[in-house]
């Protein structure tokens, strides 16, 4: 059975507003569907009726209020909206604890509640991150047992999510899409769907369980591989060696479809998708009788890479005669990337501890990270601009290279004498060090 209507607007049900959420529900609206968000945050709820978005997003806000007003997006909290429309999308959050099985109370909240609103002829698509069998013995119970067992007809599909923070609208309008659905006729339309509502590429895999699997491969390669360069810096480092000129020259051997595809090292990895899915594939794993033996090793290099970037800053600043214990040490970039201001697990929270565990004085300055978070994060209110964070400062650590950090005039800074750089992020070319280096700065990049 095809469950895809013919009429010419689409009519889409966005369950779940948060990072994956509103990027998708202003794209979908964007490209001509009627969008209907829905989400039990009431706060949430109204900011988004009035056009506005918490989410630092390039190009979001913009875009959630221009649909808004067009009247193509609307939000509530009533999950009996989504009765109206021809496909339901659910973004809600798939948390983990610590053992790396799946919190799954939001997933389950929201499928018995949308089970009460199916009808006949409609497709579910779950774009949430899940372990692999979840689709299948979990949602499709669910989603049966808020109506009327076996008598709604309906589509069911798993559509990974492929979003990056601070690349969402580009990510949503250009990458291919994945599919896998519950019989040929589910994944079918759901691929018709994509095609048809956002004019991408799709690529159909056999289940449900193999489009699963795609999303948590795809972030457990990315954590290994960020592992490797990791390891690699340090490696490099014991034998004086530059580990950005290492990588540049492996990464031009042909293997497979490409070639070599070394990342790049960093403070560490953060985010809510790398550190937490490759320990969801572990635990599914381990249930079936299989140990998986590279999650916990590139997890634990990648963990590690906060306290080790610490330890830069703190052996510079000794190296150079000054004691930590009564050093400034200014951290630009507090994110867990560069370009966001998203504080989900940031790498950076480690190393700033660490850095205060060795009496130095902190300061820290993001111009994309809400300051209201920052203190909530780093239990330290952040500088009220880049001048006020870096004066006197023994050390610069950035550990985000935003766009406003691009372009810093270094000589301008009010910086002390034989200030450190340390690099955990912004892989300053050669010709950039140098000129740090007559500048009167003392450049240490991780493997560098």
């Amino acid at each position: 059975m095809r469950f895809l209507p013919a009429q010419t607007t689409l009519r889409v049900a966005v369950v779940g507003l948060g990072y994956v959420g509103i990027p998708l529900a202003a794209t979908l609206a964007e490209r001509g569907a009627e969008v209907v968000g829905v989400d039990i945050n009431a706060d949430l709820i109204a900011e988004l009726s009035q056009g506005r978005c918490r989410m630092r997003e390039p190009g979001l806000e913009d875009l959630v209020s221009a649909q808004v007003a067009a009247g193509r997006l609307r939000v509530t909290g009533d999950c009996a909206a989504v009765a109206g429309c021809d496909v339901v999308l659910v973004t809600v959050g798939t948390p983990i604890r610590d053992d790396g099985s799946l919190a799954g109370d939001q997933l389950q909240q929201a499928c018995l509640e949308l089970g009460r609103h199916l009808r006949a002829g409609q497709l579910v698509a779950l774009k949430s991150t899940v372990p692999p069998g979840t689709t299948r013995e979990l949602v499709l119970p669910l989603l049966e047992r808020g109506g009327l067992a076996g008598e709604i007809d309906f589509g069911l599909a798993f559509v990974p999510e492929r979003l990056a923070q601070g690349s969402a609208l580009r990510d949503l309008r250009t990458l291919p899409v994945v599919v896998g659905g519950l019989g040929t006729g589910s994944a079918a339309s759901v691929a018709a769907f994509w095609r048809r509502a956002m004019g991408v590429d799709v690529v159909v895999v056999e289940s449900l369980e193999a489009a699963e699997i795609v999303k948590l491969a795809s972030n457990w390669w990315i954590d290994l591989n960020i592992a490797l360069a990791n390891e690699l810096a340090m490696f490099s480092e014991l034998f004086d060696v530059d580990v950005l000129d290492v990588i540049a020259a492996a990464n031009t051997i042909p293997k497979g479809n490409g070639k070599v595809n070394i990342l790049l090292p960093s403070v560490g990895v953060g985010g809510s998708c790398l550190t937490k899915d490759p320990w969801m594939v572990a635990h599914t794993a381990r249930r079936r009788g299989l140990e998986i033996r590279t999650v916990p090793a590139g997890r634990g290099v990648n963990d590690g890479m906060p306290r080790y970037t610490a330890q830069l800053v703190i052996d510079e600043l000794r190296r150079l005669g000054k004691d930590p214990a009564s050093a400034t040490v200014a951290v630009l970039g507090l994110a867990y990337k560069n370009d966001t201001g998203d504080l989900r697990a940031t790498p950076v929270v480690p190393a700033v501890a660490a850095l205060a565990a060795s009496g130095a004085t902190v300061r820290l300055y993001d111009p994309l990270a809400d300051p209201i978070e920052v203190k909530a994060a780093f239990g330290i209110a952040p500088a009220p601009s880049l001048v006020n964070a870096v004066a006197d400062a023994d050390c610069l650590a950035i550990l985000a290279l935003h766009k406003e950090f691009a372009d810093l005039d270094f000589a301008a800074l009010p910086v002390a004498k034989q200030c450190v750089i340390v690099d955990g992020r912004a892989h300053y070319p050669k010709e950039k060090v140098a000129l740090l280096d007559e500048l009167g700065y003392v450049y240490r990049g991780i493997g560098r």
